[in-house]
């Protein structure tokens, strides 16, 4: 299996002058640390191409974010405004993603970076803790004036022909200016303070140790240098350890923690961060909260807080996929940086065949040998599927002394296959593989183990879903017209768009009725409720205005005699509805309502209005409601519009405001082709809060060919 992540690569030049402009930009906000996405070429996801004053492994969750994430650049890019995000309480109100990894004490802005009006990226600027929860107008102004050079900057990339990092974002660290003395005085100021003292650089490095402090640790100095402390002191890799050195690095705000150097040395440390890395103090200390047992073994593998926080991550943002195609793209999304996969496949039993549900860095053509083969434990994917035990191959020799009949096709060195368990049971297996020789510790194991976990139960949801959303699918298209008739004299298009997820069933309906060969009858409504039993009432009532229609009883009879019916079949819920007999030799268009939204009516010239069809109940009501009626002139070139509410409800905005909205769209747009129209008008609605049913009727001049349509 091969393939990669998809990385483009900076080179020097004109990507140079993007690293030093985002540098400017941290010193010119004051801000602690800043991250730089750009724009993928699709323009459906943000990218994280340079970093300042933060490692790549804290960014690591936000490698790349799709433009409809609930991230705060992702808002910022897709609605082109700055997004302030003024502390650890908003952060969780407003995205509780980010949060669950980051619960550190900071204030954030996300802002668009655009030149000449072309979107190019986003930028993040994070400032400690200690920042006002508000952003001050001189700080906007210089985020803003940030934006601007950094898009400039973007374009010289592009123009150049450059492509920005993606699979492996740039660091860069932002340098303070300082007043250095003597390399002597340093010294001698150092060796005077009590206790030891070190520093760590942006990547958590030691950069500077004094001998007290690596007298205080037990470590030579020159074994200390350049290490990561949790590599070198194996007793500190603890997750305490850990989530303190990220809230530093993160918050920018003081912090410390006591630990046991084995077998009875208790040690204090201070850390105490900025822009540029973090320094530490380190004194004897009295017994403190334990980070590890006297004489327990150091963890072996990913057992620090990092990996806790990746697991936290991908947790948060299973629980918002929806169907197996989400599943698949938050898996390689998040747990592929985060564990330096390279590649990754997510499969399932099916009729006793193995089936690729999708599938990251690995080549569609690959993926097609394994695709619908049979369920047997000749390979490693079905195996863990049928036995529900996880494989670990660290490299083809081993997984071909479990698997001799295996073929090394992918050219990649080590691999884990997953067992995907939901209610007990295995129903499919991850696969994830890796360019480099890798080990697979006892406590990577686990840690992979429950994120498969984690995945399996997803994606038993996620099929749920989709097959739930296909039943849904096939109702509704199965209660809506398929076709509408072909009518002379006029031209004919309608839409259905549903708001609801999985089985949220509207009860929106239309209809077109020919009723001879120059009168026809048009019908909308909208049956209360989103479920099963709004769907087959909308079934009832549509089957009833049709029947009666055909019948050839007038429109206040139509709505009479349908609302009786809602009356016998004793539904608790209500229905509004609109009907129009059209006759097309008399031009001659008469309406009546029971409680729907009023249509509208765009004449030849562009002027359009509001009919204001006499009000009745809602069907459903009163056995004895009456739906009086009303006539209006057809003319050749007028174009009447009938809709159900999801059209013109807005969050916060007025009805009549809504209306007037769709009013003036319907007078701009050109009518001359109906499909367009329609789609027009769809978009129009940005989020619907309600499905939507519109039909859109042009009356012709005699002559000519109809045009109808359904959709």
């Amino acid at each position: 299996m091969s393939g990669d992540l998809a990385g483009p690569r900076v080179a020097a030049g004109p990507g140079r002058n993007v690293e030093a402009t985002l540098v400017d930009a941290v010193r010119a906000s004051r801000a602690s640390a800043a991250m730089l996405y750009v724009l993928d070429t699709g323009g459906d996801a943000l990218w994280l191409a340079v970093l300042a004053g933060v490692p790549r492994h804290i960014a690591a969750p936000w490698t790349r974010v799709g433009l409809t994430d609930p991230f705060p650049v992702a808002d910022a890019v897709r609605e082109e405004r700055l997004v302030w995000v003024g502390g650890t309480e908003e952060l969780a109100r407003r995205y509780p993603r980010s949060s669950l990894v980051l619960p550190y004490d900071f204030v954030l802005a996300a802002a668009p970076v655009a030149d000449g009006g072309t979107l190019r990226g986003g930028l993040v600027l994070l400032w400690p803790g200690s920042h006002s929860t508000r952003l001050g107008s001189g700080e906007r102004e210089v985020v803003e004036a940030a934006c601007r050079r950094l898009g400039s900057a973007l374009r010289g990339v592009a123009e150049a022909g450059e492509l920005v990092p993606c699979a492996r974002p740039r660091t860069v660290a932002p340098e303070p200016d300082r007043a250095l003395g003597t390399p002597e005085a340093l010294a001698a100021f150092v060796d005077r303070l009590p206790g030891g003292s070190c520093a760590l650089d942006l990547n958590g490095r030691i950069t500077f140790i004094t001998p007290e402090a690596a007298a205080l640790v037990g470590v030579d100095p020159a074994d200390l240098l350049g290490a990561l402390p949790w590599e070198a002191l194996p007793w500190t890799d603890v997750p305490e350890v850990e989530d303190r050195y990220r809230s530093a690095l993160v918050s920018k705000l003081p912090t410390a923690f006591t630990a046991l150097r084995p077998p009875d040395t208790w040690l204090s440390f201070e850390l105490y961060p900025d822009a540029s890395g973090i320094s530490v103090r380190i004194a004897p200390g009295g017994p403190g909260p334990r980070t590890t047992e006297p004489g327990s073994p150091p963890p072996a593998g990913p057992s620090r807080a990092t990996v806790l926080y990746h697991l936290m991550h991908l947790a948060a943002t299973l629980t918002e996929a929806a169907g197996v195609k989400d599943v698949v793209e938050q898996t390689a999304d998040q747990l592929m940086p985060a564990l330096g996969a390279q590649a990754m496949a997510l499969l399932a039993a099916e009729d006793g065949r193995l089936r690729v549900l999708g599938h990251r860095g690995y080549s569609d053509v690959l993926m097609e040998r394994f695709d619908d083969i049979p369920l047997t434990p000749d390979t490693p994917a079905a195996r863990a599927m049928i036995t529900g035990e996880a494989g670990f191959f660290g490299d083809f020799d081993e997984l071909r002394r479990a698997h001799p009949q295996a073929v090394h096709r992918d050219g990649m060195e080590s691999w884990a296959v997953l067992p995907l368990i939901a209610s007990g049971r295995p129903i499919g297996s991850l696969v994830l593989a890796y360019e480099r020789h890798k080990r697979f510790p006892a406590t990577e194991r686990a840690v992979l183990t429950s994120l498969a976990g984690l995945i399996g139960q997803a994606l038993e949801r996620a099929r749920l879903y989709d097959t739930k959303h296909d039943v849904a699918r096939r109702l509704q298209a199965a209660l809506l017209p398929h076709s509408l008739p072909r009518v002379p004299g006029l031209d004919v298009t309608a839409r259905y768009l549903p708001a609801g997820r999985g089985l949220d069933v509207g009860g929106d309906f239309y209809d077109l009725i020919r009723l001879d060969d120059t009168t026809v009858a048009a019908a909308i409504g909208d049956v209360q409720g989103h479920n099963i039993d709004a769907a087959a009432l909308m079934g009832q009532v549509r089957t009833a205005v049709h029947a009666h229609a055909s019948a050839g009883a007038p429109p206040d009879d139509v709505l009479r005699r349908t609302n009786r019916l809602l009356i016998d079949l004793d539904s608790d819920l209500f229905t509004s509805c609109l009907y129009a007999h059209l006759d097309l030799a008399r031009r001659e268009l008469c309406m009546a309502t029971a409680g729907h939204t009023r249509p509208l009516l765009r004449h030849a010239d562009g002027r359009t209005e509001v009919l204001t069809v006499p009000p009745g109940l809602l069907l459903g009501i009163d056995p004895e409601a009456d739906y009086p009626t009303l006539d209006f002139a057809l003319t050749p070139g007028s174009v009447l519009l009938l809709y159900t509410d999801g059209l013109v409800e807005e969050p916060g905005v007025d009805p009549d405001d809504a209306l007037d909205s769709l009013r003036g769209l319907l007078r701009r747009t050109d009518p001359a082709d109906l499909d367009a129209l329609a789609d027009t008008l769809i978009r129009h609605v940005a989020n619907p809060v309600d499905d939507i049913a519109l039909l859109l009727i042009r009356f012709r001049s005699a002559g000519g060919r109809p045009r109808h349509a359904a959709g």
